[in-house]
């Protein structure tokens, strides 16, 4: 398999005050292409810091970052915003939907800002949203939608962009116990798929449907495990 992400000795500092802190140390991580990953650890282990820089959101204050052979650790901003319109498909804890727009709506709204013209937009917010079970729910707005169908129209817009890696921080967070299953039955299709999904979670049920757990402490990557019975899985 193909490498999409290739971290190198990451450090992040933050200057808060006086006083450095240290939010990743001397992180080093390989993603290959359909793999599953959960990244887990307690609050202020550097996870969240972690996601946005695999999210290219922030870059490393030391350390090298390539994203598929790109090497991001330098990039200005918008060469940033433009890698993750083309290569990232974000899904986070509160859904982040447009309240005023239809499902179809806010599952097309990256195309909008990638200049795909509407007919293809449609297309494919369409087919994204038959993947993750909502053909029926295309001209309903959110208020309309129970909370996991609100969070299936967030991994649609994710899909709609054909992204490299799918990145969802906490997605079941605001979901009950029965409706985050679900939600993790869809992540493991999509990765069945072939897609590459990033998880980024505190909960060990949730982060044992990835088939690879990477655990953080202190800034720093504490273990980086198979899980052997997700892997079994046909």
């Amino acid at each position: 398999m193909a490498e999409i992400i290739d971290i190198r000795h990451i450090a992040k500092i933050y200057e808060m005050g006086d006083e450095d802190v240290h939010a990743l140390e001397d992180v080093t991580l390989t993603i290959k292409q359909n793999e599953y990953i959960a990244v887990m650890g307690p609050s202020g282990s550097g996870k969240s810091t972690l996601m946005n820089m695999l999210g290219c959101l922030d870059t490393p204050t030391s350390g090298t970052y390539l994203f598929k052979g790109e090497n991001v650790s330098e990039m200005s901003d918008d060469d940033l915003a433009e890698i993750r319109n083309r290569e990232i498909g974000f899904v986070f804890q509160t859904f982040n939907l447009l309240p005023r727009a239809t499902s179809l709506h806010n599952v097309e709204l990256p195309l909008v800002y990638s200049g795909i013209r509407s007919k293809e937009r449609i297309a494919r917010a369409e087919e994204a949203l038959r993947q993750v079970g909502l053909s029926d729910r295309m001209d309903h707005k959110p208020n309309e939608l129970s909370g996991g169908q609100r969070q299936r129209v967030a991994i649609a817009r994710a899909l709609v962009t054909h992204p490299s890696i799918i990145l969802a921080d906490e997605p079941t967070g605001n979901l009950d116990t029965k409706t985050g299953q679900d939600i993790m039955a869809l992540f493991m299709d999509l990765w069945h798929a072939g897609n590459t999904v990033i998880l980024v979670t505190h909960e060990e049920e949730v982060a044992q449907h990835a088939n690879r757990i990477v655990r953080l402490r202190d800034g720093r990557i504490e273990s980086d495990t198979v899980n052997e019975f997700t892997n079994s899985v046909p």
